[in-house]
């Protein structure tokens, strides 16, 4: 007879979970009774914990050696290109030959952020030459010195004196050029050698106008010219000289936009002017 649980044992077992695996009736000994009281636990599978994927060890970092720049090219597009020298020969230039040198002049640095060069306007043998300092955000789009508002004032100011800037006669246009041929960025001071490079274009342009009289207009043309470091309100009064033409200094007009109260003392240079043009005023210091 083979030993079997009792039906209530099975229920009890299978209530706690768990499987009862019975073995096929044999003609072994029955077990005792004791034995049938307590029950016997199936086997139960014990889950193993699921080891950890074992990291392979991280390569070694390649060590990269840094690319050694290569020399940048004369015509990569971060590379400024190099300055020129300055045409040579201006002395004895003619006015479309010294037109062209200005125009193709890169002897210093304005060169690489100037729009246009700034020649110069008016009668090429104008008794009157106004000379201005640098061209601004205007004149650098033009090409044409003295225009904006600080042009309309100039306008203004030569209209009160009899003279123009308009098609007209040596006596009543004028010829208005500036220091410096080229825009400084953001419209910043003139630097020295920038003056020096420019000055010989100035030069040769009185030279070939041949004024009676130069009306310097601010504090970088006025000492640019006169090769000194004194301020507009010493200077003014006074008849000075560039190369044998007289020399009378102002203020420039922008100027006189922001300092309104000194177009006065403006009008009184312009009268003066007028005198030593005319031959009643102070000779030349």
């Amino acid at each position: 007879m083979s030993a079997r649980w009792s039906d209530r044992q099975q229920a009890m077992l299978r209530e706690m979970g768990v499987t009862l695996w019975l073995p096929p009736q044999t003609d072994a000994m029955p077990l005792p009774e004791a034995a049938m009281s307590e029950p016997v636990p199936s086997e139960v599978t014990v889950p193993v914990p699921a080891q950890a994927p074992v990291a392979s060890p991280a390569p070694a970092p390649v060590r990269m050696s840094r690319p050694v720049a290569a020399p940048a090219e004369a015509n990569s597009p971060s590379a400024p290109r190099p300055l020129a020298a300055r045409p040579s020969g201006v002395a004895a230039m003619d006015w479309p030959a010294l037109r062209e040198a200005v125009a193709g002049c890169e002897a210093c640095g304005l060169c690489r952020s100037r729009r246009n060069t700034v020649f110069g306007v008016g009668h090429a043998q104008a008794q009157w030459m106004i000379i201005g300092e640098a061209p601004g955000e205007q004149e650098d789009r033009q090409g044409e010195p003295f225009v904006g508002k600080a042009g309309q004032l100039l306008d203004n100011m030569l209209r009160a004196v009899g003279l123009t800037r308009a098609e007209a006669g040596p006596e009543q246009q004028v010829y208005i050029a500036n220091v410096l041929k080229c825009r400084p960025p953001m419209n910043r001071n003139p630097e020295p050698q920038e003056v020096a490079q420019c000055e010989p274009f100035l030069k040769r342009q009185v030279e070939l106008v041949a004024p009676k009289l130069i009306l310097a207009m601010g504090r970088f043309a006025v000492q640019s010219i006169l090769q000194t470091g004194e301020p507009i309100g010493r200077l003014r009064g006074r008849v000075h000289a560039y190369h044998g033409v007289p020399v009378v200094v102002t203020y420039h007009p922008a100027y006189l936009l922001r300092n309104p109260a000194d177009k006065a003392r403006s009008w009184d240079d312009l009268c003066l002017a007028r005198a030593v043009l005319r031959g009643g005023g102070p000779v030349p210091a």
